[in-house]
């Protein structure tokens, strides 16, 4: 069991207990992180799968899209990540072009990810057409999330975030990329920003956990980007995001609050002074 119980040792989360967590019927929590601190936060809270995103392109670059984000710049991510979580499940986001040339090379890249920051599988973006790529690196022993809906790499060639799989003909479509991905040998899958119906019947159609970003609830666990859901990153609010707080109001008043004291003199007091 992946949950944790107190008083007792909190065990390793894997691919396999994932996937008992979805035979059981328990829903599986994933957030993301972009450093040690906000990693091992959110290991010791207890989430499931921590997910190492290229969505730091915009929480910690300031872009405004996750494209520009290198190899290099998610090695160093990933590595401070991992090195703060013990039992979460720690995936890491294969960034734009490192895998879309060749399966070779997406290999050699998804291996380098694996093997220098201790990340435990990587996630990729696509469907039908990105299946021989997952299988070779599958067939190597490294785990792989796929990536479905609203993939956020494709950005320039969709246009928009609008909701994707509004039509028949795309939702049958992501139907079947879904079930060429589980053949292909993928742990799960996470799908973005579709009609919830849809989700909830891809979910019950395999037998991998579907992790769902604005998919409903019908999906058998749930992952949002960690500053979004603690008001940190406010830049926009996308409709299926729950803001747990409002954390960016509390630090600006806080390094307001900082600033008076050290131009009035008030900080730092005889007590904190040597």
């Amino acid at each position: 069991m992946a949950e944790s119980r107190p008083g007792k040792k909190r065990r390793k989360v894997t691919t396999k207990s994932l996937l008992k967590m979805k035979q059981e019927g328990q829903k599986i929590t994933a957030l993301t992180a972009y450093d040690y601190l906000m990693g091992a936060l959110l290991d010791e809270a207890g989430i499931d799968v921590i997910l190492v995103g290229d969505s730091a392109a915009m929480i910690i670059q300031g872009k405004d899209t996750t494209v520009s984000v290198t190899m290099e710049q998610m090695l160093y991510h990933a590595k401070v990540v991992s090195s703060g979580v013990r039992r979460a499940l720690v995936v890491a986001d294969m960034p734009f072009m490192s895998y879309q040339v060749n399966p070779d090379e997406a290999l050699r890249n998804a291996g380098q990810m694996v093997k220098e920051s201790h990340v435990e599988a990587v996630k990729l973006e696509g469907g039908e057409s990105l299946c021989p790529t997952i299988e070779r690196i599958v067939d190597v022993g490294l785990p792989v999330m796929g990536h479905l809906g609203l993939t956020p790499q494709s950005i320039h060639k969709f246009g928009t975030y609008q909701v994707r799989a509004t039509d028949p003909e795309e939702a049958q479509k992501l139907e079947r990329d879904a079930v060429a991905l589980e053949q292909a040998g993928v742990f799960a899958i996470v799908i973005e920003k579709v009609p919830a119906s849809l989700a909830r019947r891809i979910s019950e159609r395999v037998e991998i956990p579907i992790i769902g970003i604005g998919a409903g609830a019908g999906c058998d666990g749930q992952i949002l980007v960690t500053h979004d859901m603690l008001g940190i990153y406010t830049r926009f609010k996308p409709r299926f995001v729950r803001r747990y707080a409002q954390l960016a109001d509390f630090m600006k008043d806080a390094f307001e609050r900082y600033a008076k004291d050290v131009r009035s003199g008030d900080f730092p007091s005889d007590d904190e002074s040597y």
